[in-house]
């Protein structure tokens, strides 16, 4: 250890003193002074909901204490930007370095590359390390070194890769530097305001945050829960999944331990000849690898929170109704299941995932809503919030990757109750003026006769909505919707059979012909650090290369609006294979800047927004997009 070293450790979502990659080398190199920054402009339209923020502060508050036993304190910086928030504390200390931990979604790989570019201008060492994934994105690649666009063969390739030992054991003392970071307290960082405190009191009756509480679920979980996965993970009542995904968000634990623990489980079962444990590991290990794949894909494919991986939603005819989104917030949408899980998020900011995906179904398929919309809207209230995985989930609901659902299949929220809530139990919980329908009609009450309801004290359309919409005629709808979709795209087909423009076709056809961007993750580029530091994709400027196509294609690689990564020469062409290579950012140029777009996404309506109002912003949106093209450098690539 050299005492000359003094290191900032810069905390993100990797609230923990275990397995803390950036946190262990800084205590190997000397002094420390950890950091958290809390900077609400930059967090843009991303700004955490009111349960995720609850979970953020008593984290904090968690790992200031554990930072206090080792000999140092957590300090607290509520700024306008991350980067002079730094250099303030460089300034103040006197640091040598800064380290932390990659994260792989669009805000963050932004805002990361920003700041290394910026501190390296002030000849400021910075090194980051992988302490979110079991694999970095540019690891994984099929046999022409392409990225993956299916999850099977994703996680097919992961599972034969080698995997580093969680080795890296937490520091059992730190130092901290001379000299005073003028700070804030927890409370003045302002995550929590007055008028949240007491909702958010009861939040804490039902989780313990922190990455000590972390450890603890997960060895419940490993000992008592993960033998029976299979079957409690489709109930909807009682203890039925690993409890894991809010600590996992936070980094509170890391996916490493919890892949090894698992994984040292299947080992002991297998000797035991327990092929009912192995099969629930097997699947309880396909969902870490969900997770892992919903980096990978927003880390390749950044432009994924704001349009759809392939292109055939492109002229999807969304139904922008104000109303209908109301309803379907608020659990009134006539529908029992559906109505009991959108009630539950609001009170718990937590839905069991099947709930999740048959609210998100119902919400794309038979409201026929956008699903920008409810991924937004799951965003600002679940306490896991997680938007790599919010983006995967409501893709593939909306059936836009290659192995998501047909966009023509819509799922009966009758059935779905009658299967997943047979007795009704969830939806009494959830629904009390259902509570005394009998099981036989509890899921389709507008069915049961009079009597039945006048028993049960039910009043439809008065004290429990009748159905927003017939679910025959919604099947109509949605078949209206994708036969107007199909002769949009042939007419787009017809007008540009010179090539300018090529359109993907629907996924429910299972074509061959998808076009869907082509990232090229294995090529041969130097690199002045090492291969651990944080990769962001960057263009390749192709002016020698492919046919020429009078629309320019290029690569978006960046944040959501306001603020995009651009190429300096965005106006040619990539290459016909999406050339996408892979460069360090402490390698970036400072000729790779940010600029402001006029992009309009997540245009999620409130109570006060006129739905008509809305639909002219869209589409002035969608004209102005049509007329500009890709002239003025977007960064988008439209396959």
């Amino acid at each position: 250890m050299s005492s000359t070293c003094k290191t900032i450790v810069w905390f993100r979502k990797d609230l923990r003193i275990d397995d803390n990659p950036a946190l262990a080398a800084a205590a190997r190199d000397g002094q420390v002074l950890p950091v958290y920054i809390w900077c609400p402009k930059e967090e843009g339209q991303f700004y955490p909901g009111r349960v995720s923020r609850w979970w953020l502060q008593q984290s904090l508050v968690h790992l200031n204490q554990s930072l206090k036993s080792l000999g140092v304190s957590l300090v607290f910086i509520k700024a306008e930007s991350t980067v002079s928030a730094l250099l303030r504390c460089f300034e103040a200390v006197g640091a040598t370095k800064i380290v932390y931990n990659h994260l792989y979604d669009p805000v963050s790989l932004v805002r990361d590359h920003t700041i290394k570019v910026k501190l390296a201008e002030h000849g400021i060492c910075v090194q980051s390390f992988k302490g979110d994934l079991l694999y970095e994105p540019w690891e994984v690649y099929d046999e022409e070194g392409h990225a993956f666009t299916t999850f099977n063969a994703f996680w097919d390739k992961c599972v034969n890769l080698s995997i580093e030992p969680a080795s890296v054991f937490p520091p059992w003392k730190l130092v901290p530097p001379a000299g005073t970071v003028d700070g804030c307290s927890i409370e003045e960082l302002g995550l929590e305001d007055e008028l949240e405190k007491s909702s958010n009191a009861l939040l804490g009756k039902g989780w313990s945050p922190g990455w000590t509480n972390a450890d603890k679920t997960l060895a419940e979980f490993v000992d008592r829960h993960l033998i029976d996965y299979s079957n409690s993970r489709v109930r909807l009542e009682g203890v039925t999944s690993s409890l894991l995904s809010p600590y996992l968000h936070f980094g509170e634990v890391s996916v490493r331990k919890v892949f090894q623990c698992i994984r040292m489980k299947q080992i002991i079962w297998a000797k035991e000849g327990n092929l009912l444990g192995e099969k629930n590991v097997k699947l309880f290990l396909r969902s870490l690898g969900l997770r892992e794949y919903s980096r990978y894909l927003c880390f390749n494919f950044p432009f994924t929170q704001e349009r759809s991986l392939m292109n055939n939603l492109r002229f999807f005819p969304w139904r922008s109704k104000h109303g209908d989104f109301k309803a379907w917030r608020q659990g009134k949408t006539g529908y029992p299941l559906v109505d009991a899980g959108m009630r539950e998020l609001w009170a718990t900011g937590w839905m069991h995932n099947r709930i999740r995906v048959i609210a998100a179904s119902f919400f794309v398929k038979v409201l026929l809503l956008p699903w920008t919309w409810g991924m937004k809207y799951f965003w600002d209230t679940l306490l896991d919030a997680d938007l790599e995985s919010d983006i995967l989930g409501w893709q593939y609901i909306s059936g836009s990757l290659p192995d998501g659902h047909k966009l023509n299949r819509l799922d009966c929220p009758q059935v779905q109750g009658s299967k997943f809530d047979p007795e009704g139990e969830y939806v009494r919980q959830w629904l009390p003026e259902l509570a005394r329908m009998p099981s036989e009609w509890i899921h389709h009450p507008w069915n049961a006769p009079s009597l039945v309801l006048r028993a049960a004290g039910v009043e439809l359309g008065l004290n429990y909505p009748k159905p927003i919409i017939d679910i025959d005629l919604a099947k109509e709808r949605l078949a209206d919707a994708l036969s107007t979709t199909c002769q949009a795209e042939t007419t787009a087909r017809s007008a540009n059979a010179n090539g300018m423009e090529e359109v993907v076709m629907d996924n429910m056809d299972r074509a061959e012909n998808w076009k869907i961007p082509v990232v090229v993750l294995k090529e041969n580029v130097s690199h002045s650090t090492s291969l651990s530091d944080q990769r962001v994709p960057s263009f390749q400027n192709c002016k020698n290369g492919s046919a020429s196509r009078k629309r320019p294609l290029c690569v978006e690689a960046g944040r959501p609006s306001p603020n995009k990564i651009q190429s300096n020469d965005c106006e040619s062409e990539t290459s016909g294979t999406g050339g996408l290579d892979l460069h360090s950012t402490a390698e970036s140029t400072s000729a790779k800047r940010q600029s402001t777009s006029s992009a309009l996404p997540f245009m999620v309506p409130d109570s006060s927004l006129n739905v008509e109002v809305l639909q002219e912003k869209e589409l002035a949106y969608a004209m102005k997009q049509q007329n500009e093209g890709t002239s003025k450098g977007r960064n988008q690539l439209e396959a």
